[in-house]
């Protein structure tokens, strides 16, 4: 049986809260997992759907819970711009390799640079991963400053994906502003050492 209510309080760096349902009676707690995984992050005074369990020490908790948007409502019009803008993000990834491949084509850039990279890259996904994880089940958070220096420094292409695939840290104005603008640092750093007039990648070769 599904029931209705209203998102009481939201704690998002440890990925749990409350539901106020429709009908009265006491507040139901609800972890992120119950969430589906395109659903976006919860937010207080959302109204859900939602199905109640107990769980072995006989409390109820909510789950397979899924917001409901009112059409046209600014929260709803704010999810959509992010969507849009968090789809457009993926394009910046093949936009960086086709630059790359122009520079290493034009200006030698080495193969080590690329495999910097790709491993940044990867470690980037998994602390991303190790952080999602984290905040579904309440234990310690990688910091944001640590997400943004490895992206900073090479591991951007990573943060796009995990972003996109994971659906996390994509809602906070702050860390996304300060994504974007490491990535644009990055770009233009690697521009500028893979140019001849620098030749920092001499040392490379």
């Amino acid at each position: 049986m599904r029931f209705e209510g209203l998102i009481k309080s939201w704690n998002d760096d440890r990925g749990f809260g409350f539901i106020e349902p429709a009908k009265g009676g006491d507040e139901i707690y609800v972890h992120i997992s119950a969430f589906p995984n395109r659903s976006g992050r919860p937010a207080p005074k959302q109204r859900v759907s939602f199905e109640i369990e107990i769980d072995p020490q006989q409390k109820k908790h909510a789950t397979k819970v899924a917001l409901i948007k009112r059409r046209g409502s600014p929260r709803a019009r704010d999810g959509e711009r992010r969507s849009r803008w968090e789809g457009a993000g993926l394009f910046a990834v093949p936009a960086f390799l086709l630059l790359y491949l122009g520079l290493a084509i034009a200006w030698g850039v080495p193969h080590a640079v690329a495999a910097a990279y790709g491993v940044a890259s990867v470690v980037c996904f998994v602390l991303y991963a190790v952080d999602k994880a984290a905040a579904s089940s309440g234990k310690r958070r990688v910091q944001e400053s640590t997400l943004l220096a490895v992206g900073l420094f090479g591991g951007w292409p990573g943060g796009v994906l995990a972003r996109q695939v994971l659906h996390h840290k994509s809602v906070k104005t702050s860390f996304r502003a300060s994504f974007w603008l490491g990535v644009l640092v990055n770009v233009v750093a690697f521009v500028a050492l893979s140019s001849p007039w620098l030749g920092a990648w001499r040392w490379l070769r």
